[in-house]
């Protein structure tokens, strides 16, 4: 260590007052990287410092002589050095509130060190030592950098001296000034603003203050003392029990009566109590605005004593000031004191004028507040906002306002009365004005740490905050975020904004916050009740953090975070974006791990059926988006269906149901049916699993539909056939005898299968479904199409067996009535059915007998089918117009649907076939059937047009029709010229010619 003293060079060495200067050096500059103040200007000293050391060095090697001039110099940068030791140790180890109001005596410090240390340089005689020019030249930069060296105060430094200045001069005695003076001391010096580190900072502020005392450095202590006073006002300085027995000790020195001013505090002029007191040339005392008023008019005689005045003297009598607010205080002391009673007079008037004056005293200074605060009003303004009279209660939210605002004190006050916080919480679901009130107070009491988790605790108070935040009260929904934001601190208030629809602080906490954190945020995910608004909402911040814990997570956490994603998959616009966005891959490799719990393997994959369901929804304007990417993601999810429990079999088979009706649906279908699917789902028709024989049914029923008939054929026999049957008639599960009769109704038109159906007894199954007229529900609607469909193949024309048991067992009149009641499809199906039944009426018309005998004596004849000129009827001939389908059929070409009206027209046509022309046009005339089908002639269906042009080449070969229905098929006939394709070109000019209107030899033909 360097010596403390400077010694004088009659008694040592100069070369070793060199040596202990360097060391002092060195000492200094390593003790300036612990500076707690100022660290750039004692950076910038060390700098200096640190450039002197090799010129003392060369001094100390070079040095010969002991001149009185060269011990000068030495004896001067010793000293300075030892003081600017000091002053960075000092630096290093008060307080750092002390160096702030220290900070102007620190820079000047720093100065005169630095220009002492540069006159010391300056004095050394350079000539009579032979040093380097290097070190001359360096002694000279260092003599003019360390003269131009400045150091100031920074700005907010300034400005901080500047309002303790302010403060101290007007004798400011508000809490608020104080409390954020400190708070502005605390920034200034890097210290944090919570009251437990301001309280700290304050406490060895006033130690630092003991220690000057002790050194009797008088100037300084009284400064101190001031600066005390004032910061003594903030939260911090004292504690709540401090104040509350400062302040009592002198109300209870008081009378109850408010004291009558004193005969000097009143102005001569305006006879009124003064402001702002000031003193004239004359000696005499006004109040400043007064006397000013008086010189303006001219006058420059002294009110009282009439001498004449120096108008442009005027001093502040401070101590009369001083006596006059000393008097008001202690009469708005006994005022707050005497007013409570009036509070709980029960009088609404009264109550509301004690409450106004309440509050015209508290915004008149902050000292006020903290005496309102101490009488303990805090109590009594809660039990207001119980209240019936709601002006009563909007003055008691302002006042409550006012007084916990920036005071701590009155927070924990608030803190400690009963349902305090449950008072203004009830005021937020009330009128507008209450309410902005209302979350105006809550937002002062949420940033209080001790109110925070009360106020989250109360019920419906984040559910009407989050109502709030997305309110037209553009203030209210500011003030209702924010304390949405103050609250977030507590993972149950997160959890409550994000049931409330407020999901920012989850987002947050999910992609930011710590595992333990990231797991309760994911669990609320997954376990919230949620619309499907709100799963869109949510989808957009939680999808990728949702992912990277599928991905990289604990056990537990991918088993929450799967969860989560199967939540907010069930929307089918989320699951299309999970899938762009990459979440199909992490999900089937969870699947296929055989570490993955069976649990979680139930989650996983009951997901991704909610991917693919959501395939399902793709408009056909939109990039398909596919959810298995490859062959082998295909056959190793259907592989899983041998291998893993009923739960996940069940979803695996909806996640392949799903897909054979997406726009990938063609190479699903044949990707299973190359991994023998048909042949696993037949054999898991076979067994009775809950919820997997269904699924493996519909599953089925998708893949023999325009399935490979080889294939089919191959796995579907007799055998599995009966078991089709047999789950039709004993399965209580209407969607699963859906899809068991769909099988049917979807297998190839082969004749073994047909007759294996036959001889198992299906018609009579089947029908027994067509017999039930309720048809509303989904299911229900799907089984009568699948029936009807099914009963079709037994009507192949091919097959009058088939066709009669058909017809027996009734179906022909519940197909007509189907044409009326069914869906689209039903219809299609039931008019598909007719047609074939009616294809064989000709020939199953029995002739009418000739009578014989005497015509009188004879049965009378029967009656002989309008179409087929024999003997007709429903089950012996299958006939259309005896089972009255004629007219139906002609409705259902009013549908929208082409294929449903092309096969009531093929229906329709079976009665002009051959012979029957006549006949038949005739009850397709009766029927109005003739006008739809030249509207066909227009329609966008080729199939459609093709097949009216037939029809009507047919009909109007007949003249009666030709004249009654050719004109109004003319112009389509036209049209159909200029634009069909060759062959109905050719055909549309061939009726025009039956109508007169092109000459058999033109170019259309």
């Amino acid at each position: 260590m360097a010596i403390d003293i400077v010694t004088s060079a009659s008694f040592v060495p100069a070369s070793e007052i060199l040596s202990q200067t360097v060391e002092a050096i060195l000492e200094t500059v390593v003790a300036a990287n612990d500076v707690l103040f100022k660290k750039d200007s004692f950076k910038e000293l060390a700098t200096y410092l640190e450039r002197i050391v090799p010129v003392l060095k060369e001094l100390n090697r070079k040095y010969i002589s002991n001149s009185e001039s060269l011990n000068n110099a030495i004896q001067i940068l010793n000293r300075e050095i030892k003081a600017a030791k000091q002053l960075t140790l000092e630096c290093s180890t008060k307080s750092k509130v002390y160096l702030l109001m220290n900070s102007r005596g620190i820079v000047k410090r720093l100065e005169g060190t630095m220009g002492e240390i540069s006159r010391a340089l300056s004095l050394l005689p350079l000539t009579s030592l032979e040093l380097s020019s290097a070190i001359v030249v360096e002694i000279g930069n260092l003599c003019d950098s360390m003269k131009k060296a400045e150091f100031k105060a920074a700005i907010a430094e300034e400005e901080i001296l500047e309002k303790i200045e302010t403060g101290i001069q007007e004798r400011n005695a508000d809490r608020s000034y104080a409390n954020n003076l400190l708070v502005l001391i605390a920034e200034a010096v890097g210290i944090p603003t919570e009251r437990s580190a301001l309280k700290k900072e304050f406490e060895d502020f006033k130690s630092e203050i003991e220690n000057v005392r002790l050194k009797k450095d008088k100037a300084e202590a009284i400064q101190m003392d001031q600066i005390i006073a004032l910061l003594g006002r903030a939260d911090v300085a004292s504690s709540a029990k401090e104040k509350e027995m400062k302040y009592f000790s002198k109300r209870k020195s008081l009378g109850s009566q408010p004291l009558e001013p004193l005969q000097s505090f009143y102005c001569p002029i305006t006879r009124d109590v003064m402001v702002d007191p000031v003193e004239t040339s004359s000696g005499q005392t006004f109040e400043r605005s007064a006397i000013e008023m008086w010189f303006t008019e001219g006058n420059n005689l002294c009110p009282l004593t009439m001498t004449p005045l120096d108008t442009s003297i005027l001093r502040p009598n401070k101590t009369l000031r001083q006596s006059i607010e000393e008097w008001k205080d202690i009469n708005t002391m006994i005022t707050i004191a005497s007013m409570k009673p009036n509070l709980t007079s029960g009088d609404e008037e009264e109550v509301l004028h004690c409450l106004g004056q309440l509050e015209d005293l508290c915004e008149q200074r902050d000292m006020h507040r903290e005496w309102v605060i101490l009488e303990n009003y805090i109590p009594v303004l809660i039990q207001l906002l119980g209240g019936k009279y709601r002006d009563i209660r909007n003055h008691v939210l302002v006042m409550l306002h006012i007084l916990t605002k920036d005071s701590d004190d009155a927070k924990d006050r608030m803190a400690k009365v009963d349902s305090a916080i449950e008072s203004v919480v009830r005021s937020l679901g009330r009128r507008i004005d209450e309410r902005r009130l209302a979350v105006a107070l809550l937002l002062e009491l949420s940033k209080y740490n001790l109110l925070q988790d009360s106020i989250g605790k109360v019920q419906g108070c984040i559910l009407l905050l989050v109502a709030m935040a997305s309110g037209d009260d553009n203030q209210a929904a500011r003030d209702a975020e924010e304390i949405l934001e103050n609250l977030s601190f507590s993972d149950l208030n997160i959890i409550q904004m994000a049931r409330a629809n407020y999901f920012k602080h989850l987002l947050q906490r999910l992609s930011t916050g710590p595992e333990d954190v990231k797991l309760i945020m994911a669990t609320t995910v997954a376990e919230m009740e949620l619309t499907d608004h709100n799963k869109v909402v949510l989808l957009g911040g939680a999808l990728s953090p949702l992912l990277h814990c599928v991905s990289h997570g604990a056990i537990q956490m991918k088993s929450v975070a799967v969860k989560a994603l199967r939540n907010l998959s069930s929307v089918p616009k989320n699951g299309l974006q999970m899938i762009k966005e990459g979440a199909s891959r992490p999900l089937l490799d969870l699947l296929r791990l055989n570490s993955s719990s069976s649990t979680l393997r139930e989650q996983v994959a009951a997901t991704i059926m909610h991917l693919a369901v959501s395939t399902m929804s793709q408009e056909s304007n939109e990039t398909p988006v596919s959810l298995l990417e490859s062959d082998e993601d295909i056959f190793m999810l259907f592989s899983l269906i041998n291998l893993t429990r009923p739960e996940v079999q069940q979803n695996i088979l909806q996640i392949f149901q799903a897909l054979c009706q997406s726009p990938s649906a063609a190479n699903i279908k044949t990707k299973l049916t190359q991994c023998s699917a048909i042949q696993i789902l037949a054999q898991f028709c076979e067994r009775d699993i809950e919820n997997v024989r269904p699924n493996a049914l519909k599953l089925l029923c998708c893949l023999v539909n325009d399935g490979d008939e080889t294939t089919i054929l191959e796995y579907v026999h007799q055998k599995c056939l009966e078991t089709l049957l047999r789950i039709i008639q004993s399965s209580n599960d209407e969607e699963e005898v859906a899809s068991a009769v769909g099988i049917i109704s979807n297998l190839p038109e082969n004749a073994q299968i047909t007759q294996w159906l036959v001889d198992a007894g299906a018609i009579p199954i089947i029908f027994r479904f067509l017999c039930n007229g309720r048809h509303n529900d989904s299911h229900r609607s799907q089984l009568i199409e699948n029936a009807v469909g099914a009963i079709c193949r037994f009507t192949a024309p091919t097959n009058l067996e088939w066709q009669k048991r058909s017809a027996e067992a009734g179906v022909i009149p519940i197909l007509v009535h189907l044409l009326e009641s069914g869906t689209t499809l039903t219809k299609n199906h039931a008019a598909t059915s007719l047609s074939r039944f009616s294809l064989s009426s000709l020939k199953l018309s029995r002739t009418i007998p000739k009578r014989k005998g005497f015509w009188c004596l004879s049965a009378p004849p029967e009656t002989s089918c309008q179409v087929h000129g024999g003997i007709c009827s429903v089950e012996s001939s299958f006939c259309l117009v005896e089972a009255d389908a004629v007219r139906p059929l002609v409705r259902v070409l009013e549908e929208s649907d082409p294929g449903v009206c092309e096969a009531s027209l093929d229906a329709l046509l079976t009665l002009i076939e051959g012979e029957r022309l006549q006949s038949g046009s005739k009850v397709l005339a009766q029927a109005n059937a003739i006008t739809p089908m030249i509207k066909f002639l227009s329609s966008p269906s080729l199939r459609l047009q093709e097949i009216a042009l037939h029809a009507l080449e047919r009909i109007f070969r007949l003249p009666e029709f030709k004249q009654k229905y050719g004109p109004s098929a003319q112009m389509p006939l036209v049209d159909l010229t200029q634009r069909g394709n060759s062959s109905l070109k050719s055909l549309s000019a061939r009726i025009l010619a039956h109508l007169n209107v092109l000459h058999n030899q033109s170019s259309y033909f």
